[in-house]
């Protein structure tokens, strides 16, 4: 995916203790990196998290595929750019695909798959149709949908 695919992205600035003693990003700090990507994705949505999610319509996000692929290597004090996207949105599931970039050069691209699921029982549950099509609105690329 190119830059130009993500309608968010989220800026963030590399903090000392993210770095390994090689001085990179320690690899598991770029999922750390999702995950503020994530949160910041739902705001920009219009929804918080938990309020509007899980005390809302009792349910919550599990996740339950993490991965990336890494192409570059950040540093101490860079300047990155995470963007962060739904590739797919499912009954009960959705992807959310990840890109981080330090100026014009992609170094991170990662994937995500969330679960929405009944806080009572734990099985999943369909996604909120306020949330959904929240998701569905914000997106300049749709993502794909099935029921």
């Amino acid at each position: 995916m190119q830059r130009g695919d993500f309608t968010f992205i989220h800026r963030l600035r590399v903090r000392w203790a993210e770095v390994d003693r090689q001085d990179v990003v320690f690899n598991a700090n770029y999922f750390l990196y999702f995950d503020v990507a994530v949160a910041e994705y739902w705001r920009a949505i219009g929804f918080r998290y938990p309020q509007d999610i899980v005390d809302k319509f009792g349910t919550d996000i599990f996740a339950v595929k993490a991965s990336a692929e890494f192409h570059g290597s950040a540093t101490y004090e860079d300047v990155l750019d995470i963007g962060c996207r739904v590739g797919r949105l499912g009954r009960s599931s959705m992807q959310l695909l990840f890109g981080i970039w330090r100026g014009e050069e992609r170094i991170t691209r990662g994937e995500l798959i969330y679960v929405n699921a009944d806080l009572k029982t734990k099985k999943s549950a369909p996604w909120p149709e306020p949330l959904r099509q929240a998701i569905l609105k914000f997106e300049r690329t749709p993502p794909e949908t099935s029921t």
